[in-house]
Formats: structure tokens, sequence, C-alpha cells
């Protein structure tokens, strides 16, 4: 039974990234993991917290700085910021970069579609400036 309500608890891939990041940014300025922890609150380790804070910080998510003998962190872009590091990831990750993205774009719903086409058009004009 112990083990049972163990395993409901336990969180889906990136959640725990996801709250560590909303965690940094309503701190008021670079934090602690110890202060991640405690703002998480529950059951989570102090060493998990660092872990997953390294993992943020090798995806570009987080910057750290020295804070005595341990390290002060702060988030370096938003969830869409995060989301589309991970898009760029797999894009660089695939041969046919064309295909995917061919694949991606006739995938997207028309509203999404648009929207894209808009952003795309805004970022030729901007470099036209």
């Amino acid at each position: 039974m112990a083990e049972q309500r163990r395993r409901s608890r336990r969180r889906g891939q990136g959640e725990l990234e996801a709250q560590v990041l909303v965690a940094l940014r309503e701190a008021e300025g670079p934090a602690t993991a110890g202060w991640v922890q405690e703002r998480l609150g529950g059951d989570l380790a102090y060493t998990t917290v660092v872990t997953i804070l390294t993992r943020l910080l090798d995806k570009g998510a987080v910057t750290r700085e020295r804070a005595g003998r341990s390290f002060a962190w702060t988030p370096s872009s938003d969830e869409a910021g995060l989301a589309a590091r991970k898009m760029r990831k797999v894009l660089d990750g695939e041969r046919d970069r064309e295909a995917v993205l061919a694949s991606f774009l006739t995938a997207l719903p028309p509203g999404d579609e648009r929207l894209l086409r808009e952003l795309l058009g805004q970022a030729e004009a901007e470099k036209d400036v």
C-alpha cells in the first residue's frame, strides 16, 4: 500500500523542472537550492533539487553564481524559452531538417499555422530594419 501511494505521487517527466523554474521566477533575485526546496515544500530532498537545478543549467534554462560554499540560481528563460530550446534540440538531432519542419507545419492547426506565419513575417521585417 505504501509503495502504491509512493508511485501515485511520482511526478511526470519535466514536471519537477517546471516547478523549480516557477519557484525561481517567484524569487526576488538569485535563489539557493535550499530556498527552492523550502518553496516547493513536500518531500523533496535537497540533493534532488540540486540535481534538477544542474540539469536545468545543462539545458541553459538557469544560470548560477557562487554564494558562499553553495550557488545561487537564476532562471535564464521563461517556460516558452525552455520549450523553444527543447524544440531546437530535437530539430538539431534530425538529419532532414526540411522534412521535419514541413511535417511540423502541416500538422499544425490552422490558427497555429497562421500565428507561425505572422511571427516569421515579423522576424523578417525586424531583419530589414
